[in-house]
């Protein structure tokens, strides 16, 4: 695939029986072998020329694969198990795969060892920590969790981090 190079086709939207309340779609095994015939990719999905997304394509099985959209999307665009909706995918050239908060650049920006750590991270764990402090409407608690996170991930030995320690959870 092209750096710029937009894959278009048409598809459903279906729900993974083993995820309760997942919905996905489908991508042919045609249209993940334009993609490079890898799981690894991260994307731009358009759907119906109205929702852009970043996202990540996912085995499904047979060469096929699928990509997660959530009830909230489902909803406020009114879509739909079942529906059948027009995909654009376009390869996700950001740095992390998600857009990275405000609160979470400037805490990069004022503690370059934090930053470095983070950078050493897995793409899926940056995304985990992007996602965790982005989900949070209030900027104060956006500011919160950015300096948890990345203090709790600096006092972690290098390559023995994981979601609890970086969230300075305790085993029970």
């Amino acid at each position: 695939m092209a750096k710029s190079e937009s894959i278009e086709f048409k598809t459903r939207i279906g729900q993974l029986a083993h995820l309760v309340g997942m919905h996905y779609l489908e991508v042919p095994a045609k249209i993940v072998r334009q993609l490079g015939g890898a799981f690894n990719v991260r994307l731009i999905c358009t759907v119906n020329n109205i929702l852009s997304y970043q996202c990540g394509l996912v085995a499904l099985g047979n060469g096929k694969g699928y990509i997660s959209i959530n009830n909230a999307r489902l909803k406020k665009y009114k879509l739909q198990t079942g529906d059948t909706v027009q995909v654009s995918l376009v390869k996700d050239e950001s740095e992390f795969g998600m857009e990275v908060s405000e609160e979470l650049t400037e805490v990069f920006a004022q503690d370059e060892a934090g930053f470095n750590r983070f950078k050493a991270l897995t793409p899926g764990r940056q995304r985990y920590i992007i996602h965790y402090v982005s989900s949070v409407k209030n900027p104060q608690l956006r500011v919160e969790r950015a300096l948890l996170l990345i203090q709790n991930l600096k006092m972690l030995p290098e390559g023995k981090e994981n979601f609890r320690d970086i969230l300075g959870k305790k085993k029970d």
